[in-house]
């Protein structure tokens, strides 16, 4: 869960490039072998290949929190105290202020409170490196998780084994939240820069996001948008054009981003 407020002229097509460099950084990082002898060194940090491998899920939360971003990472009861998580997060800057682990059922959830110069983080392509850090780490060190993470397919040991088909899977609704403000619902595949993406077809059709709630589930994305456009909620004639151009674009990624 990712949530934060920004301006809607912040994004420009530099921030494509960011994110798919990061990717590739990691790529060519941590390498498949170096997945596997992390996984052989210490067996302790995953289980067995004969266990079947739980839905891991990273949210970041901007809004329970005035004053910190809050990132809770979970992948069924295998996660440990992630002091490596810790130091990625403080080797891109950030401030890990505090930290908690609750067990609910059989789900271990980890939690940290991090803040960049006194603030909650509110760059969203410092969230999108956040989020493909904390997916790094666990590629890293729970290697078995790449064939549930679409991530898994670029960098992991094991790609995801079932593909996730954007026709079926990409689902786009806006409702009215107030008199001041409309709700964007998106459910899609992820994939790296996913993100950033969204956020330019948003701005480029002259929509203001507020804020943003960013789920990452196994292979889908499930996304809540604040939008509105000059203070008020969307009308029906732009809530349609804002829906026609995001299903297009996201059931067709290989689409040129001038064609919608």
């Amino acid at each position: 869960m990712i949530s934060f407020f920004f301006g809607k002229c912040f994004f420009y097509s530099r921030h494509f490039c960011s994110s798919y460099m990061l990717t590739f950084y990691y790529l060519n990082t941590y390498s498949t072998d170096d997945f596997k002898r992390a996984f052989l060194k210490n067996k302790s940090i995953s289980q067995t290949a004969d266990d079947a491998v739980p839905q891991p899920v990273v949210l970041i939360d901007q809004d329970s929190d005035r004053d910190a971003t809050i990132v809770q990472l979970s992948f069924g009861d295998r996660l440990g105290a992630l002091l490596d998580t810790m130091k990625a997060l403080k080797d891109l800057g950030l401030d890990v202020t505090k930290g908690s682990v609750a067990t609910d059922s059989s789900v271990t959830q980890t939690k940290f409170h991090i803040m960049r110069l006194g603030r909650k983080v509110e760059d969203p392509d410092m969230l999108e490196t956040i989020r493909l850090t904390i997916i790094n780490n666990l590629l890293q060190y729970h290697p078995e998780s790449s064939e549930k993470l679409a991530m898994g397919e670029f960098f992991g040991i094991k790609a995801p084994e079932k593909k996730v088909d954007v026709d079926v899977a990409t689902h786009v609704i806006v409702q009215d939240d107030g008199p001041k403000r409309s709700m964007l619902y998106i459910e899609t595949a992820d994939r790296p820069g996913l993100l950033l993406e969204v956020i330019k077809i948003i701005t480029d059709v002259n929509v203001d996001v507020e804020s943003a709630e960013i789920d990452t589930e196994g292979l889908v994305a499930k996304d809540k948008f604040h939008v509105s456009y000059r203070g008020a909620k969307l009308n029906s004639s732009l809530s349609l054009v804002l829906v026609n151009c995001l299903r297009y674009y996201l059931r067709r990624p290989e689409t040129d981003e001038d064609s919608y």
